[in-house]
């Protein structure tokens, strides 16, 4: 990618005041603040991986931002969506990113395209575009990034986040040939599946803000680097950001029309949830999803959401409830005894258990986890459960859960 810089950017006295510390940088000086000034950058998502992105591009001086985003601000947004306050609750997030960026950088032009993405419109939002940058936190919104971006031939920043990990790399199709870099796209790590499609987001797996915050940075970094040509991109490599440990590594990863060729078994098993199942290693039994209709009516239902969310829709009866972050505790098969008051202590053995949640991603997880520790995990209920369930049993009569009716576990502790 080559930009032309401007010969005389229209900037004022205190543009060049406030950028005086990276014109200082010999990767960058006059010429190449001339062409962040004359780069056109769009970001996916004002939320929480847009939130550092678009303020660091703003501070950093370039020229267009496009902010694509149609949702709006809400209270569970604030702890990792810097752009925005209780003060702009119910606002549009472009609104935000848009006062955050000229708060910065007057001189930068912000375009906010409050809408969603689609396969219609992407190339047509993304076309001015020099660098694309996905803070989307779906696999649908990736995947047409993914096709916009290499119809378009343009690089793209990607940045995934679970709990306290993440993952930051470039995808392009068509790197310059001087480069010497090969091309690598989403789908040579992330096959289009369903299965990658039930990966869980934020919302149902949780995400801690700093994390966020230190992902959009360094997806901030790897743009301005594609933009100044400067620096090795994170093409055909993807960072890992493990915030408990306080460390970073990386795995090499190459394109091909068919997978990835990376060894799954060299990636820290706490970022596997990230990649997608066709990514396993082969002696890992990944459970399947279940259709409704379709349940085993002797399988024990496994509530693995909130407990606000349990309350107010309740699974069948003798639903045994669990959320997530507890079942992710459990570092035991049923071979082992739990304490008395554990939610799995009562389960005969050899039941099989159906996870669910609201939507199928948490349940996703919570079955490969309980399979990995040898629990008899029949698969997960496709699409979660549906909205004002029945308190009818979904595949038959009522029966009697195993020796207690549905237990939460509320430390989440086991012997």
């Amino acid at each position: 990618m080559a930009l032309e810089y401007l010969p005389n950017p229209d900037r004022t006295p205190n543009f060049a005041a406030r950028t005086v510390r990276q014109r200082t940088l010999p990767q960058i000086g006059e010429s190449g603040q001339r062409l962040l000034t004359a780069a056109t950058i769009a970001v996916v998502g004002a939320g929480g991986l847009g939130s550092p992105v678009i303020q660091y591009l703003a501070a950093a001086g370039i020229g267009t931002i496009h902010v694509i985003d149609d949702d709006h601000v809400e209270l569970s947004n604030l702890n990792r969506q810097t752009l925005h306050g209780v003060d702009t609750l119910g606002q549009l997030k472009t609104a935000g990113a848009v006062t955050a960026a000229q708060r910065l950088s007057p001189e930068t032009t912000v375009i906010p395209q409050t809408v969603r993405l689609t396969d219609d419109n992407a190339q047509d939002i993304l076309r001015d575009a020099d660098v694309i940058i996905d803070g989307s936190d779906s696999f649908t919104t990736r995947f047409i990034i993914h096709r916009a971006a290499v119809a378009l031939s343009r690089p793209v920043v990607y940045g995934a986040l679970m709990q306290w990990n993440a993952q930051v790399t470039v995808f392009w199709s068509t790197p310059p040939s001087e480069s010497g870099l090969q091309p690598t796209v989403l789908t040579d790590v992330f096959p289009d599946t369903a299965a990658t499609h039930a990966s869980p987001g934020c919302a149902e797996a949780g995400v801690l803000g700093a994390v966020v915050g230190i992902t959009g940075s360094f997806m901030a970094l790897e743009a301005l680097k594609l933009v100044l040509a400067t620096g090795e991109p994170l093409l055909g490599r993807i960072l890992l950001i493990d915030g408990l440990a306080g460390t970073t590594s990386q795995i090499r990863v190459s394109g091909s029309a068919s997978a990835c060729s990376k060894n799954p078994t060299t990636m820290p098993a706490h970022h596997q949830s990230l990649l997608a199942v066709g990514d396993k290693p082969d002696s890992v039994l990944i459970p399947s999803p279940v259709p409704l209709s379709m349940v085993d009516p002797d399988s024990v239902w496994i509530d693995v959401r909130r407990p606000e969310e349990s309350d107010e829709n309740p699974g069948p009866p003798g639903t045994i409830t669990l959320p997530l972050d507890q079942v992710l505790r459990l570092d035991t098969g049923p071979e082992t005894p739990l304490r008395d008051d554990h939610a799995f202590a009562a389960l005969s053995p050899g039941q099989p258990l159906m996870p669910f949640c609201a939507s199928g991603p948490r349940s996703v997880s919570a079955a490969r986890h309980l399979s990995a520790l040898g629990w008899p995990v029949i698969g997960y209920l496709d699409g979660g459960l549906p909205q004002k369930a029945s308190t009818e049993s979904p595949t038959g009569p009522a029966r009697p859960a195993p020796a207690m009716t549905s237990h939460r576990d509320t430390t989440g502790e086991i012997t």
